[in-house]
C-alpha cells in the first residue's frame, strides 16, 4: 500500500537552532580547555537578550578562564548564523550567564573510583536508525529537508546583499510507493526569512533552483504542490519573532519521525551524558548494519541507569528485513563496541570541541571529518567487516 510520509527540518536561524548553537559553543569551549569537563547548558534567546543556565565542572585552574570566554564566543557563533537585526544583534544584545557548579550527587553517579567504573550520568533509553532510503542511510524526508535549508544558508552567506535572513524552515511530503520506497514529492513547504522589500517572486526565483538542486531527478514540484512563504511575508524572525530555547527540535535533530526517539535532547551535553552519547552509539551501530547488508532498516535502542556502566538493555529490530536473527544480532553488536559511557567516548573520539557543527541540519546523515577533525564519528561505517565476519 502505497502512502505519504512528512518530516521538517529548521535553518541554523531558527530560534531554537540559534539556542542549540549557543549550548554546544558554551560545550566546546570547556572541552577545548579540558577535555574531562561536564557541561550541561541550556540557552534561551529573545528579543535582543540570551540567557544561559545548568551546570557544569572544570579544574578551578581552567574553569575561571573559560567563563571569561563565553560571552565571547557565544557573540561569534550568533554573528556566524547571520544576526545583525535591530532587535537581535549578535553585538548587541544582553547575555545573562547562570551556569553553575555540577550537583555533588550527579557528579557521584558519574565518576569513577577504586572500586566502581564510571556510570551513566542518568537513566534513559536512545535509539538509533539507519535505512537505505539514501546514500547516507538516513530517512529520505529529513535528509533532503535538511540539505534544501543547508544549502539555502550557503547562498544566503554567500552573497553580502542577500534578501534571505537566517530563519527559514523546510517540510517536504514523500509518496512511497507500495514497496515502501520513496517515490517522489508530494508536497513541499518552504518558508524563509526575507528582507521587507522582498518580493514574493524575488523569493521563488532564488530558492526555487536550491530546492531542484537538492532533490533527486524528477522529484520537483510546482504550482500548487510548491509552498513558498504561505503566508505571504517573513521579515520578522529569529529569536525577536519567537523566543527559542535549548533542545526544542529534537526529532529534526534525529530522523523526522521516521524512527522512535527516546525524548532527551543533544545540544548543550557533554559526553557523558548517555542522552548524546548513546544515541550517536545507536546511530553507529544502526548505520554499520545497514552498511555491512545485514538489513535494509534497523532500529537500536539502548538504555541505561544512572551510576551504573553497562547498558541495562539492549535491543536490535531490522523490521523483517534482517539477514540474521534479531536476537543473535544483538549479541554481535554487544561484542563489536563497549557500551559503557567512557568505551563510547572513546570508541567515537566525543572528547573534543566537535559539537557547535551539529547543532543545525542534522546529528545524523553527515559526512564523519566533514566540518572539522573527529566531527560526526558516529557517521563512519567501519564496523561493516566486523560485522560481517561475526555472522559468517
Amino acid at each position: 500500500m502505497s502512502y505519504i510520509f512528512t518530516s521538517e527540518s529548521v535553518s541554523e536561524g531558527h530560534p531554537d537552532k540559534v539556542c542549540d548553537r549557543i549550548s554546544d559553543t558554551v560545550l566546546d569551549l570547556f572541552l577545548k580547555h579540558e577535555p574531562e569537563a561536564r557541561v550541561a547548558c541550556e540557552a534561551l534567546a529573545t528579543t535582543n537578550r540570551v540567557v544561559l543556565a545548568g551546570e557544569v565542572r572544570a579544574s578551578d585552574a581552567k574553569l575561571s578562564q573559560i567563563m571569561l570566554e563565553i560571552e565571547p564566543a557565544v557573540r561569534e557563533a550568533v554573528k556566524d548564523i547571520g544576526y545583525e537585526q535591530d532587535s537581535f544583534h549578535h553585538a548587541n544584545f544582553e547575555l545573562q550567564n547562570y551556569l553553575h557548579e555540577q550537583s555533588s550527587d550527579i557528579a557521584m553517579g558519574v565518576d569513577s573510583g577504586d572500586n566502581k567504573d564510571e556510570g551513566a550520568g542518568d537513566q534513559g533509553l536512545m535509539f538509533g536508525y539507519a535505512c537505505n532510503e539514501t546514500d547516507v542511510l538516513m530517512p529520505a524526508a529529513i535528509y533532503y529537508s535538511h540539505q534544501i535549508l543547508k544549502n539555502l544558508a550557503e547562498v544566503r552567506k554567500g552573497d553580502p546583499e542577500s534578501i534571505l535572513g537566517p530563519d527559514s524552515k523546510s517540510q517536504i511530503s514523500l509518496v512511497y510507493d507500495d514497496q515502501g520506497r520513496p517515490a517522489g514529492v508530494h508536497k513541499l513547504v518552504l518558508s524563509t526569512q526575507h528582507d521587507a522589500d522582498a518580493t514574493q517572486l524575488d523569493i521563488r526565483s532564488l530558492v526555487t533552483p536550491v530546492i531542484a538542486d537538492v532533490l533527486p531527478d524528477g522529484w520537483m514540484v510546482d504550482g500548487e504542490n510548491l509552498l513558498l512563504n504561505p503566508t505571504g511575508q517573513f521579515v520578522i524572525g529569529g529569536p525577536d519573532g519567537d523566543a527559542g530555547l535549548t533542545g526544542r527540535k529534537i526529532i529534526v535533530d534525529t530522523y523526522g519521525g521516521a524512527a522512535p526517539h527516546g525524548g532527551g535532547a543533544f545540544s548543550g551535553k557533554d559526553p557523558t551524558k548517555v542522552d548524546r552519547s548513546a544515541a550517536y552509539a545507536s546511530r553507529y551501530l544502526a548505520k554499520n548494519v545497514v552498511a555491512a547488508g545485514l538489513a535494509s532498516r534497523c532500529t537500536i535502542q539502548i538504555a541505561y541507569a544512572i551510576g551504573i556502566a553497562q547498558p541495562v538493555s539492549l535491543y536490535a529490530n531490522t523490521h523483517g528485513t534482517g539477514k540474521i536473527d534479531d536476537s543473535v544480532l544483538q549479541e554481535v553488536l554487544r561484542d563489536c563496541m563497549d557500551l559503557t559511557p567512557r568505551g563510547i567516548r572513546q570508541h567515537l573520539g566525543m572528547n573534543s570541541p566537535i559539537y557547535a557543527p551539529t547543532s543545525a541540519y542534522g546529528h545524523f546523515g553527515r559526512m564523519p571529518g566533514e566540518v572539522c577533525q573527529g566531527s560526526f564519528s558516529w557517521e563512519a561505517i567501519d564496523l561493516v567487516d566486523a560485522l560481517t565476519s561475526s555472522v559468517r
